[in-house]
């Protein structure tokens, strides 16, 4: 059974002054823990990033190995009829990994529930900055780095920062950084929310997740 919660945020300007206008969110998370979710979904991403491309040649696939190495019977040898054999050096591998794509399904309302139970989980951990995407004109990291100190925002911990769309200017100023991960609203996963310490949002970001993933 799932029940409404509510989170509101005060924005911060870029000099980490507190303004005026608050955000709010919607979320439907489970009444009991939701975690079992989180775990399917985190799964799903993790199973889906598997390339699946390992191969082996099998007996028949190995190229030479028509003519028998010598006669049945009279050479004191055990009977051989390739040398192309598993026992053999050189030969095909028995039961070898084959190239296959694995697939867990999760469907769209297991998704969002699970997303809006991480979400007000970490409702605590997360901020809005007014006018991020915009504040950084010039690719420079020192402007973004001087932005997160304002904000009271610790760099030694992992960072998740969430825009509407990612400008080129802020794409290079954060990419060199180790902690920080850029994500637009439209690609925002379980995984990369689990994994950060603190969330840095923008009202246009809580405008879409409020479109895409809370309605």
């Amino acid at each position: 059974m799932t029940v409404q919660k509510f989170i509101k945020y005060n924005s911060l300007d870029i000099n980490g002054q507190v303004l005026n206008d608050d955000h709010k969110l919607e979320l439907n998370v489970l009444e009991k823990s939701g975690n079992y979710l989180i775990h399917k979904d985190v799964l799903r991403q993790q199973i889906s990033k598997k390339q699946g491309t390992v191969s082996t040649k099998t007996r028949s696939e190995v190229r030479g190995g028509g003519r028998k190495p010598w006669r049945q019977k009279g050479t004191g040898r055990a009977r051989a009829g390739s040398n192309r054999s598993p026992l053999w050096r050189g030969g095909g591998v028995i039961f070898g990994p084959k190239p296959k794509q694995t697939v867990l399904k999760l469907n769209k309302k297991e998704r969002k529930l699970a997303l809006q139970t991480l979400l007000y989980n970490k409702r605590n951990n997360i901020s809005v900055i007014e006018n991020l995407e915009n504040a950084i004109e010039s690719a420079k990291t020192k402007t973004f780095f001087n932005i997160c100190k304002n904000c009271g925002v610790d760099l030694n911990q992992k960072v998740l920062v969430v825009v509407a769309k990612k400008t080129p200017a802020l794409k290079l100023s954060i990419r060199n950084m180790k902690n920080v991960e850029l994500i637009s609203a439209s690609n925002l996963n379980t995984l990369s929310i689990l994994k950060a310490k603190q969330i840095l949002l923008t009202p246009l970001a809580v405008n879409e997740i409020k479109e895409t993933y809370c309605g």
